[in-house]
């Protein structure tokens, strides 16, 4: 049976599947197939791939059709689909064997699906031919528009950059199939960022058009649009946009945006004084923006300094200044850039200057010394109010205040109103050489306003001292010494100054001279001898030798004093030594000596002693202060079982006069004891913690504890037992009665209450039994 099958395409393409030719027994067929299909022959039927458009609309879209040569056409053969889609996106007609798309296909999220094909033979139920696959394949339509993937894009480019430089690549994709037509084929073009950008059509590269100045603008925002079909009408469309920001460099030098500043300073301010600042502008930003102040012509008064954080020039006082001196002064600073690279120096060819003009303000200034200190030379020995020097100090500002001197903790000068020292003591060289001191110099209109100076004194040398004896001498002659024996050798001192070296002149006495057993000799360096003049000497008959001594100095006038050599004579041992006799001396002193530590001994043990004694007697008496604490008073106490009448008791004690002064009892006779009695006895209770006499009685008492050497060293209670006063109501003893009235009743104490009822008993029956 011979056939022949048409099977459709889209986009004009017909796929022309050629007849099959086959026999019934044979298992081989033969196919004639044009150059370029895609056929596959397989035991009497053919099966190839199909092309189904996407995107199709239609409900039922027809894809293909199946048959098999064995078909005949009498509805005996069934065609069943298998594979991806089966049933759900593909369909078949069982009967005819055409497929059917049951969905709307999309190529780009699958293009190509593989099925399986099968033949059944409904009267027998078996399988006509074997499974066998064929694929169906989604052609593209151009339904994607391209899309930027890397989306945002953002690029930085320095300012000022020439033409062609690049900025950045932008590259957009494109889902439809680039092998069917231009679909997939884009074009790039710029739609906003002329005149300062381009692009590359085709690879999308973004480059400088034309240079750009980021303090005019920072910022630029290109849109860049990709279309497919090569640009062609009809194609799709797909934008983005690119930031593109402009990066600085040090194309702009800063500028003073003044020209001329006024700044002050005060006369008195400290060098490193901030006066003021000045400012620049630089539009550039970052380190391109970092600016350095410096003045012209190297000021020797004033300097800038730069703020790191404000990029301000500080203007600091460099050198003290005096408005007396220049009241003002004009400088000009400039600024410049620190960083500037070497292909930028075009750009910074001139610095930017501004003037400043610096106001000196006057102060009260303190006074001015002409000297910064001063020396003075007087000779020692001048009278009081001798002429020391002047000082001279003077107000620099304009009024031209008088100045007012003075000398601080000197009581051998003074000084006056005219700056003249003068002395108020004599001066000694000796005692002191040099003075130091100070003189203040203080304003008349402002006493605030004060200024000290040194001065040095110099107390020049007179010769007013003579020469003496360096030192002690213990001189010995032996008695059997011979004429013209070395017995000493003596030196001289001079306390004054000598211009020269000091010369001293050894000479005897005019007496001595004419009648003296001993020489001296001169040795010319400011030393002598001292000789015997004759032989043998009488310990008995002259045991001790004065020698009066001549010794003059060199100095201008010469002076000249006499010192006395005592010479001892010696019996000297065997060999001539006085050296016994030196022994003798000073175990003789050291007798004396003994001696004298023996008495101060004696003297303090008697100081000891003494105070011994009187702590002795302090404690002694401290212990007799009451000597009444040791004594019986038991036949001299009565005791009473009677209480009071408690707070009711009101006829008792008059509370109106408790606190009412106390006074000494008197002894009055008791003619009216009777009437009297009540009010004394209330008096009597009126002594107590609140009495002058009890508190005068304590402090007495606390004053002689503290003086007491014996008490103890810690907190201590004394108990003290005060008697007091006297009763007002005078004694109830019988002692002394022989004075009072024989004839005194006491039958006014049964008047009393109950409190006097047993003294009623007791003297009323006594007196009864003595009448």
């Amino acid at each position: 049976m011979n056939c022949c099958l048409l099977i459709p395409f889209v986009v004009g393409i017909t796929l022309l599947r050629p007849c099959l030719t086959a026999t019934e027994n044979s298992k081989t067929q033969e196919v004639k197939q044009p150059v370029g299909s895609h056929l596959r022959a397989k035991r009497g039927w053919v099966w190839n791939q199909f092309f189904v458009p996407e995107e199709m609309n239609a409900t039922r879209h027809h894809v293909g059709q199946l048959r098999s040569d064995f078909d005949n056409g009498n509805n005996s053969f069934q065609y069943k689909l298998l594979g991806d889609g089966a049933g759900s996106i593909f369909d078949i007609d069982k009967r005819t064997g055409d497929i059917y798309a049951v969905q709307k296909l999309d190529r780009e999220e699958r293009s190509l699906y593989t099925l399986r094909a099968q033949v059944i033979d409904t009267t027998t139920g078996r399988a006509v031919e074997p499974e066998s696959e064929f694929v169906i394949r989604v052609s593209d339509i151009n339904d994607n528009e391209p899309k930027f993937l890397d989306e945002p894009y953002e690029a930085i480019v320095p300012e000022m950059s020439p033409e062609g430089t690049l900025v950045i690549q932008v590259t957009a994709r494109d889902a439809d199939d680039p092998s069917s037509g231009n679909h997939a084929r884009l074009l790039y073009s710029l739609l906003l960022g002329q005149p300062y950008f381009s692009i590359e059509p085709t690879t999308g590269v973004i480059r400088i058009f034309s240079e750009m100045d980021r303090e005019l603008q920072e910022e630029h925002r290109v849109i860049i649009q990709a279309k497919d079909m090569i640009g062609q009408p009809g194609g799709l469309t797909g934008t983005t946009s690119v930031l593109i920001r402009l990066s600085d460099i040090n194309d702009n030098k800063p500028i003073f945006k003044k020209t001329f500043y006024r700044l002050s300073v005060s006369e008195s301010a400290p060098i490193g004084t901030s006066i003021g600042t000045i400012k620049a502008h630089d539009n550039d930003i970052g380190e391109n923006a970092e600016m350095e102040y410096s003045i012209e012509d190297d000021s020797q008064t004033f300097d800038i300094i730069t703020n790191n954080e404000t990029q301000e020039g500080i203007v600091i006082l460099k050198k003290k200044v005096d408005f007396e001196h220049q009241n003002h002064y004009v400088i000009k600073a400039k600024v410049k850039n620190r960083h500037v690279e070497e292909q930028l120096m075009k750009y910074h060819a001139e610095a930017s200057t501004a003037s400043i003009k610096v106001l000196v303000e006057d102060d009260d200034e303190p006074p001015v010394f002409l000297l910064p200190y001063y020396v003075f030379e007087i000779s020692e020995g001048n009278s009081y109010g001798s002429f020391v020097g002047n000082v001279s100090a003077t107000d620099p500002d304009h009024r031209n205040s008088p100045i007012r001197y003075s000398i601080t903790s000197s009581k051998m000068f003074s000084i006056d109103d005219n700056g003249t020292i003068i002395t108020t003591n004599p001066l000694d060289r000796e005692v002191s050489a040099w003075y130091n001191l100070t003189v203040t110099a203080t304003e008349k209109y402002n006493v605030q306003q004060i200024a000290e100076v040194p001065v040095y004194v110099q107390v020049l040398n007179i010769n007013d001292h003579a020469p003496e004896f360096s030192q002690y001498y213990e001189t010995y002659v032996c008695e059997n010494a011979d004429a013209g024996q070395v017995i000493q050798t003596i030196s001289a001192v001079d306390r004054d100054e000598s211009i020269e070296e000091h010369h001293f002149y050894f000479n005897l006495s005019v007496e001595d001279t004419m009648n003296s057993s001993f020489a001296i000799i001169d040795n010319q360096d400011n030393t002598a001898v001292i000789l015997t003049n004759r032989n043998g000497f009488s310990l008995q008959e002259e045991p001790v030798f004065y020698m009066s001594i001549l010794i003059a100095d060199n100095g201008i006038p010469p002076l000249t004093s006499t010192n006395t050599l005592t010479i001892h004579v010696c019996d000297c041992d065997d060999y001539g030594s006085t050296q016994t006799c030196g022994n003798k001396k000073r175990m003789l002193s050291m007798g004396f000596r003994t001696e004298v530590v023996i008495a101060i001994l004696i003297c303090i043990m008697i100081i000891f002693g003494f105070i011994f004694l009187i702590l002795g007697l302090t404690q002694r008496r401290k212990q007799t202060l009451f000597p009444e604490k040791g004594e019986d008073f038991r036949e001299n106490i009565f005791r009473y079982d009677d209480e009071g009448g408690g707070e009711e008791d009101t006829e008792a004690y008059d509370i109106a006069e408790l606190r009412s002064s106390t006074f000494m009892r008197e002894r009055k006779t008791r003619k009216h004891a009777t009437s009297e009695l009540r009010s004394l006895y209330r008096q009597s209770l009126q002594v107590g913690p609140d009495s002058d006499i009890f508190r005068k009685f304590i402090l007495e008492k606390l004053e002689e504890a503290n003086s007491d050497p014996c008490a103890p060293p810690f907190d201590s209670l004394q108990t003290y037992a005060f008697e007091g006063t006297g009763s007002l109501a005078a004694s109830l003893s019988s002692l002394g009665s022989g004075i009072s009235d024989q004839t005194e009743s006491y039958d006014y104490l049964n008047d009393l209450g109950p409190r006097f009822q047993r003294l009623a008993c007791m003297f009323g029956s006594a007196m009864q039994s003595n009448n």
